[in-house]
Order: C-alpha cells, then sequence, then structure tokens
C-alpha cells in the first residue's frame, strides 16, 4: 500500500536543524560506506519494520537465521501511523535499530540528518532494481540504503461493463475519455471515474505531468510553471469539467463505488485488487481487469512506490545488518516475500520467478514499473505534496484552474526550496 504518510511542518523543520547539525546538506559530494565484511555472521540485529510487512518480516526472518547459525533477527513491528516521528526521535534521541524500513519518500530526508549509512558498494548491484526504484535511496548521488519493495498505478476497470459499452481498454489521453463516456452512457457506471482530489491526489497528478513530457524537478529545483506541468493539470482537470468523474465523493465510499458499478474505473496499485476480491465476494474476480496507464502526449510513465530498507550509522551489528538486507534483495526471496505479503519485488529478475510470472495481473504491474517515476527525495517533498492536494482539490470543485494552480503549486515550491 502506499507508503507515504502526513508529517507535521515542525517535524520537518527539526530535522532539518538536526542535519545541518549533523554536517549534511546541499553540495554534499557522493558518498560510499566500507565494504561489508563478508564471513561469518554472529549476533543480535535489531529491526524496525512498518505495516503488515512488519507483523511477517519476524516469521520470515528465520530463513535467514537458519542460513546464518548465531545469529538472531529481531523485529519490532511498528505501524504507519506511528513510523516516521519514531524513527526521527530515535535519531534525534541517538536510539536507532540496526536496519528500518522506510517509506519511498523519507530518504531525502533522513539522510539530511547524517543518521543513515551510505550504501556499501558490495552490497547490491543498482542495475538490478527498476531504475524508478532506486531513485526512491538515490540522494544527489548517493545511495542510502536499498529498494525493498514497489507498487506502481494502473487502470482498473469494469469488464463487464466495458463488454456492455462495447469499448476497449483505453491506450491514449483522448481513448480515456471515450473510454469513460461509454461506461456512463451504455455501460451502466453512472458516475463514470473515481479519480481522487483529497489525500494522495498528488500521485494521481504527478503520471499526467510526466505523460506530457514534464518533470516536477530540474537543475536541482521545483519546476511545475511549466507548459507539460499545466497540461497534466488540464488533463486531471478534465474528468472533473467534463463531468466524467464526480466531485462530491463521501469519504470512505471508494471501492464500495466501483464494486457497485457506480463508477466503472479508477487508478490504483496492486494492493486494490486483493481489496476487490475480499471486499466483491464470489465471482467480482472475474468482473474487473487491469491496463497499464493510458499513454500521454509523450509517455504512459506511472507513479512507483514502496518502502526502502536502511541501516544506521551507530548500528552495532552493521556487518549483519546489511548481509539481512542483501538477502532481502536477493531474486528468489522477493518472490518467495511476494507469496508472503504481496509485496512486488524491487528486483528486476525476481519477477521471472515462478511465483510471480505466471499471473496475468502482475504482468500488467511488470510492464508498468518498466516506465514509472518517483517523486525526488527532498526533505520538502512531503509539505509540497500537501500544497498540491490543496490545489487539486480546488480545481474538483472548481475554484481554480489549471494554469493558476500551476502558480500556486510553483510559488510554495520556491518558498520551500528542495530543503536539500
Amino acid at each position: 500500500m502506499n507508503t507515504t504518510t502526513r508529517r507535521a511542518a515542525a517535524g520537518l523543520i527539526a530535522l532539518a536543524v538536526l542535519g545541518t547539525a549533523c554536517g549534511r546538506g546541499a553540495g554534499t559530494a557522493p558518498q560510499q560506506a566500507a565494504d561489508v565484511t563478508t564471513g561469518k555472521l554472529s549476533g543480535e540485529v535489531t529491526v524496525w519494520a512498518i505495516g503488515e510487512e512488519g507483523k511477517a518480516l519476524g516469521a520470515f526472518a528465520k530463513k535467514f537465521e537458519a542460513a546464518n547459525p548465531g545469529v538472531t533477527i529481531n523485529v519490532t513491528p511498528i505501524s504507519w501511523e506511528v513510523a516516521h516521528d519514531k524513527i526521527t526521535s530515535a535519531i534525534a534521541g541517538s536510539a536507532t535499530p540496526d536496519v528500518s524500513m522506510i517509506g519511498s519518500t523519507w530518504a531525502g530526508e533522513l539522510s539530511k540528518t547524517g543518521a543513515l549509512e551510505a550504501t556499501p558498494g558490495n552490497v547490491v548491484d543498482k542495475a538490478a532494481f527498476f531504475p524508478g526504484a532506486w531513485q526512491t535511496v538515490d540522494v544527489n548521488g548517493t545511495a542510502y540504503g536499498v529498494p525493498w519493495y514497489v507498487e506502481t498505478r494502473v487502470l482498473y476497470y469494469r469488464k463487464d461493463q466495458a463488454r456492455k459499452a462495447g469499448v476497449q481498454p483505453p491506450a491514449t489521453w483522448a481513448e480515456w475519455k471515450t473510454f469513460i463516456q461509454a461506461l456512463k452512457d451504455k455501460g451502466g457506471a453512472g458516475k463514470g471515474y473515481n479519480q481522487g482530489y483529497m489525500e494522495g491526489s498528488w500521485q494521481e497528478l504527478l503520471p499526467l505531468i510526466w505523460q506530457a513530457g514534464g518533470e516536477i524537478v530540474k537543475d536541482g529545483a521545483y519546476t511545475f510553471d511549466t507548459p507539460e506541468a499545466v497540461a497534466g493539470l488540464k488533463q486531471y482537470a478534465s474528468f472533473f469539467q467534463e463531468k466524467l468523474a464526480p466531485s462530491d465523493t463521501p469519504r470512505g465510499a471508494f471501492p464500495q463505488n466501483f464494486i457497485k458499478g457506480e463508477v466503472g474505473a479508477f487508478v490504483s496499485g496492486p494492493w486494490m485488487a486483493g481489496v476487490l476480491e475480499k471486499d466483491g465476494g464470489a465471482g467480482f474476480a472475474g468482473r474487473f481487469g487491469l491496463v497499464t496507464y493510458p499513454k500521454g502526449p509523450k509517455s504512459g510513465t506511472s507513479f512507483v512506490g514502496g518502502a526502502d530498507l536502511v541501516v544506521f550509522k551507530k548500528a552495532k551489528n552493521r556487518d549483519a545488518a546489511w548481509s539481512f538486507v542483501r538477502w532481502l534483495s536477493e531474486p528468489k526471496v522477493q518472490a518467495t516475500w511476494y507469496q508472503a505479503v504481496k509485496a512486488l519485488p524491487a528486483v528486476q529478475a525476481a519477477w521471472q520467478e515462478p511465483e510471480l510470472s505466471a499471473d496475468p495481473q502482475l504482468k500488467v504491474f511488470g510492464e508498468q514499473l518498466k516506465d514509472a517515476k518517483t517523486p525526488p527525495p527532498f526533505p520538502t517533498w512531503e509539505q509540497l505534496a500537501r500544497v498540491i492536494e490543496g490545489e487539486l482539490e480546488k480545481i474538483a470543485r472548481g475554484r481554480t484552474t489549471p494554469e493558476q494552480a500551476a502558480k500556486a503549486i510553483q510559488a510554495q515550491a520556491d518558498t520551500f526550496g528542495t530543503g536539500l
């Protein structure tokens, strides 16, 4: 599930101050930690892991312990609601674990504190990972941690309603809106398309900007006032303006409105397939399908999220900690981990393992991951994401235009800066 959580601006400011005290800041040259020592490992490795992964990792780690007698992996599960604050408090109090799972947009912020160790050169090969996943740990040319699992967004649609309307899934922006119109007029999806416009809605906008040929960062600065960014905002706005997406959806109505057939399509990540199969009841799995993002003027790029694994400089068992991270990055282990918690592998070779290669739904996500990007690992990103969400809600409610929204986002981006 999406791993980005809200945090207070005060927390960001505190981290920025701590980072300055620890000596990190803009212009820091790429770093690399000393190689991990190979050989017999021993001792305890303390690990913090979040959400469902946190609940499952302790038992899963027994396989690593069996292969490394003398090593104990001690996993502390924590919730997404408290994870960010718990980690930053631990950094401030010099009470960090050896290893922690972090959200995919946290590396820039946490690396600035000076508490994370740069990834040693002999732990993993960055070429083994999806490029978008590696972006989540790359801060100014230095990797802090390793991508663990990924998620990306694709288009879900009601196959039964599409058949009734006589339309095929869309491949382009133009077909996308024609498709939704047909689902409304002929397929029975009276409310059309479920497009988010509150918390998390920035994740629906960014792909549209990228698909229009835009970037949200250039030369180390945010760029939301470009023609391409406006084009992405216009595509987003058009679903509301053309009455293809409702702007009055009650909180909590989704995904029941899709199961009921009130809306016929939406964009979401891999976890949603399981939710729909569970909540939709017997037979519902056969009533929806998945396709990659409809292509914009330049591409069909999607958003990539997920979670990373980091090792702290104050790790008491550094070599065993990095060895555990390396083990979790092995293709076969990643495929087995997918079976345990349905977390998609960040390592590309894992997708060739039989646990994943035979699933047609997973093939859609695997194809989308080849062209997926992440927000920059800037300490100020979360603040700016909240601004974007506010502007998108204004667009949905008809209170601002794409051009005005672009200017408002850029103004705040200039105020925040990157934080590096």
